[in-house]
């Protein structure tokens, strides 16, 4: 599925939309993995805007608030984090569902793994 996020950086005042491919389910039958990964996808949209020169780019699931909201055709995840926020969507899932994957998401943490010096 395509799907558009529209982002906004701090220091600027227009959004930019950015066109993301999501080769998982469609959002009605979408489970934590599809959750995390539009996630990691809406974040990427973001640094990838705030940081053009860069080949390197990663996110993590921590540091930023969210929320679910109905729109027009669906809900939208709306995301902000200190450079800028995102909003992407609509999807076609109920709000309340969506609402609680990204928070089952988000609360899972894989475990930790020893550091060896």
């Amino acid at each position: 599925m395509i799907f558009d996020v529209e982002i906004v950086l701090r220091e600027r005042s227009a959004a930019v939309t950015e066109r993301i491919v999501h080769e998982g389910s469609e959002p009605a039958d979408w489970d934590e993995r599809d959750v995390e990964r539009v996630l990691k996808a809406m974040l990427l949209a973001i640094d990838r805007l705030r940081n053009p020169q860069s080949d390197h780019h990663h996110v993590a699931l921590r540091g930023f608030s969210w929320i679910v909201e109905p729109a027009q055709g669906g809900v939208v995840i709306a995301i902000e984090i200190p450079s800028g926020a995102a909003v992407a969507g609509p999807f076609d899932v109920p709000q309340q569902r969506l609402d609680a994957l990204i928070g089952r998401v988000l609360t899972t943490r894989p475990p930790a793994k020893p550091v060896v010096h």
